[in-house]
C-alpha cells in the first residue's frame, strides 16, 4: 500500500469536537488503526477467496467479509 491516509484530513475530522483535548501523536495512531484494519480486511478476504477456489481476491470477498467485520464490531 503505497498511499496514507493524509494527516490533515484525519487531523481535521479529529478536532471537530473541541472540547476533548488529543495528543500530539493521535492521528499516526488512528493512521496506524487504520492499516491493522485493512490488513485484517485483506487477509479475511484472502482466506474467503480460498474457501470459494478462487485464485484471486475480488470485489464480492472484500464485500462479504466487511460486511461480517462490521456486524462482530457492532454486537
Amino acid at each position: 500500500m503505497s498511499k496514507k491516509a493524509p494527516r490533515a484530513a484525519l487531523k481535521l475530522h479529529m478536532k471537530k469536537n473541541t472540547n476533548i483535548r488529543i495528543g500530539k501523536n493521535a492521528e499516526l495512531m488512528a493512521q496506524l488503526n487504520i492499516l491493522v484494519v485493512l490488513h485484517r480486511l485483506a487477509e479475511e478476504s484472502r482466506v474467503k477467496a480460498f474457501e470459494e477456489k478462487s485464485a484471486t481476491i475480488k470485489v464480492h470477498h472484500i464485500r462479504a467479509v466487511a460486511k461480517k467485520l462490521l456486524k462482530s464490531t457492532r454486537g
